[in-house]
């Protein structure tokens, strides 16, 4: 059996000689893994291009009605991006929120309202050219809503990380109380101001970055660690 559904890259892996692993959060399925045969052949050229984090597909693929690992028969770009590849700044953030959603969104069954929140923000963060310095915190805030821990105040974010004792927490000191009542303050502002936050610098961004994925570890069973945060806080250093 065939079905026709748009795709919004997640990860692949390397599978024998010039295949791979995809995986796909798909529109009608969820997430799913499929064998690409050939893509990582010189010849043609890009295709592998087309399974970097986040790229948005349209897809024939099989279905198997015991499941599992199946194949897709056909695939292709559905939007190419005109800026966030040519952004360092862009696909660095993506590079980061990509990990995030692969090990937060796991379920092999349609969600149309997540899947929409997902295909949209990447098409309005393509667009924007200006004023996106926050999207990955409003990104974060707006999926914990339909991963089904959405905070209502920033107070409840910072409460919930401040008191918790079994998350796996990076070796640097605990903030101090002044700094998570800043904190909560700019949460706030995320959660119902997004269009005048007053996050000062980089810097700032930075910490509520690694505050709000503290958070999600207290939601996500099995987290761990988000490699990609040391890159990103790289690139978006002062």
């Amino acid at each position: 059996m065939l079905i026709k559904t748009r795709g919004i890259v997640l990860n692949y892996l390397k599978y024998r000689e010039t295949s791979i692993i995809a995986r796909i959060y798909t529109e009608q399925r969820g997430v799913q893994s499929y064998i690409v045969n050939g893509v990582r052949r010189a010849k043609p050229p890009g295709r592998i291009a087309l399974f970097q984090p986040f790229t948005l597909l349209d897809l024939v693929a099989y279905v198997s009605p015991r499941g599992g690992l199946t194949r897709l028969s056909e695939f292709r770009c559905a939007y190419p991006f005109r800026t966030i590849p040519y952004d360092i700044r862009k696909s660095s953030v993506l590079l980061f929120l990509s990990e995030v959603v692969s090990r937060s969104v796991r379920e092999e069954e349609p969600n149309p309202e997540l899947f929409a929140f997902l295909h949209d923000s990447l098409l309005t963060y393509d667009a924007q050219t200006e004023q996106h310095e926050n999207f990955a915190l409003l990104f974060l805030l707006h999926l914990a809503g339909y991963l089904g821990f959405g905070p209502e105040s920033g107070r409840e974010i910072t409460e919930q990380v401040a008191f918790a004792t079994d998350v796996n927490q990076a070796s640097t000191a605990r903030p101090t109380v002044l700094r998570f009542q800043e904190f909560e303050h700019h949460f706030g502002e995320l959660l119902h101001q997004p269009a005048q936050p007053t996050i000062p610098n980089g810097r700032v961004r930075r910490e509520l970055l690694g505050i709000l994925l503290r958070y999600y570890q207290l939601h996500v069973e099995g987290l761990g660690d988000i490699r990609s945060l040391d890159v990103l806080s790289e690139v978006l250093s002062e």
